[in-house]
């Protein structure tokens, strides 16, 4: 039976490892590995609860720390881990330091990578994720692209071998979490109400660690007119704190939320303002707008539809958009149909052998 060692560390991962795992442990035997790049209980543990993800069989710690400290000591202990397993095949999942760190470790071992989301460019290399990005791609030996646009992009850096479109695995897992969330309302949380409200995540970098852009976003969603639900990343917490800020009366400070609850809020919002690349998706699988406080996307295909839009760090243009920004175009299906993970599945069969 095929060995895979599945490299995850942070949210967006455990999501769509949530999806594939289902489907892979049907056909070959699966090592979780989990460097511990989100390592406290609402950005981990309870995802694991809630997804019924299996518990890792390494659980590395590595923690927080600067972009080369973080990489450095994962691709150590994950080296270290690979070396005990002797996997077929090492599957990672996006564009962390976790995806990152997990690719390499395997190609200096000459172990196979399966790269999950493959293909995706903001086209700016500033981001450290489009750097992670590029480089898992170099490396994969099968990628399992969620859009057409994807696999053109591959196309154009000279990929071809190995790559296949399969859907978005994060699709599967929103609608198998909506589907619960409606049959059982109670797993969508307190928070979700009747709707009407502009939903609000911030944990990037080049916005929480500048407090002036910071301000700036919070301030013009504190005047667009609605109320604002505000889920706090504990990096976005800790600057806050930092500089003192007290939200005003349209703003709701929540605790980080489960994947249920936020699927829940994400349906019952009226516009979704981010920098979250997972939940521009998911505000595309809602059916609600969403605005996108950064100056690029990896997901070019929700803007080009017309039901995501990029603002800059201006609090006039940002309460202009979570206002007024409503797409007027029907949603085309650009994420496949909802069974990404299968599609996944049967191709490390048939490119790695049962």
């Amino acid at each position: 039976m095929l060995k895979v060692v599945t490299v995850v560390g942070a949210r967006p991962q455990f999501i769509k490892a949530a999806a594939v795992s289902r489907r892979l442990r049907e056909r070959a035997r699966e090592v979780l590995v989990h460097t511990g790049q989100h390592c406290d209980r609402e950005m981990s543990e309870l995802f694991f609860e809630q997804l019924d993800l299996p518990r890792p069989d390494h659980n590395l710690g590595v923690g927080s720390g600067s972009h080369g400290v973080q990489t450095g000591a994962m691709l150590g202990a994950v080296e270290r881990a690979l070396v005990a397993e002797t996997p077929d095949l090492v599957l990672v999942y996006g564009d962390t330091n976790s995806t990152l760190a997990g690719a390499l470790a395997a190609v200096k071992l000459h172990i196979p990578v399966a790269h999950v989301e493959a293909g995706l460019r903001s086209f700016d290399r500033r981001m450290p994720e489009e750097v992670n990005r590029v480089l898992t791609d170099h490396m994969a030996a099968a990628l399992f692209c969620p859009t057409q646009v994807a696999v053109d992009n591959l196309g154009r850096e000279g990929i071809s071998a190995g790559v296949e479109l399969t859907g978005d695995v994060g699709y599967d897992a929103f609608l198998l979490t909506q589907r619960a969330v409606k049959a059982d309302p109670r797993l969508g949380g307190p928070h979700a109400g009747s709707g009407g409200f502009v939903l609000c995540t911030l944990h990037r970098p080049e916005n929480v660690d500048e407090p002036g852009r910071l301000l700036a976003i919070l301030e013009g969603l504190e005047g667009c007119g609605l109320q604002v639900l505000l889920p706090l990343h504990p990096r976005t917490r800790a600057a806050l704190n930092a500089v003192a800020w007290r939200p005003g009366p349209a703003t709701r400070v929540l605790d980080p939320v489960g994947y249920p609850e936020m699927v829940a809020l994400e349906g019952a919002a009226a516009v979704i303002v981010t920098d979250s690349g997972g939940v521009q998706k998911e505000a595309y699988f809602a059916g609600v707008p969403c605005v996108t406080v950064r100056d690029s996307t990896e997901w070019v295909e929700t803007v080009v539809a017309g039901w995501n839009v990029l603002v800059g760090p201006d609090s006039a243009a940002i309460r202009a958009a979570a206002a007024g920004f409503r797409p007027a175009a029907e949603r085309p299906h650009l994420f496949g149909d909802g069974h990404a993970a299968s599609r996944v599945v049967g191709a490390i069969e048939r490119m790695f052998g049962a």
